[in-house]
């Protein structure tokens, strides 16, 4: 794999939330570790297109952080 393949940067909160597929998007709140990335992505949905299922799974990520710290 070339270091063109590879990136550090931070997945948006577009590539995390924008997706047909729901695996996608489970996937894209799974990885967010830090709360100042979740309040930005619940910013980027609220909006957008304010869909509660995906507010609804953003607050659990973000109780199961709280839980981690």
């Amino acid at each position: 794999m070339s270091d063109t393949d590879q990136t550090n940067e931070p997945l948006t909160p577009q590539q995390r939330l924008e997706s047909s597929n729901p695996r996608i998007i489970d996937a894209g709140v799974a990885t967010i570790t830090d709360m100042e990335t979740l309040q930005v992505c619940v910013a980027y949905e609220n909006q957008h297109q304010q869909r509660l299922p995906i507010l609804k799974q953003l607050a659990q990520r973000a109780e199961e952080l709280r839980e981690e710290s």
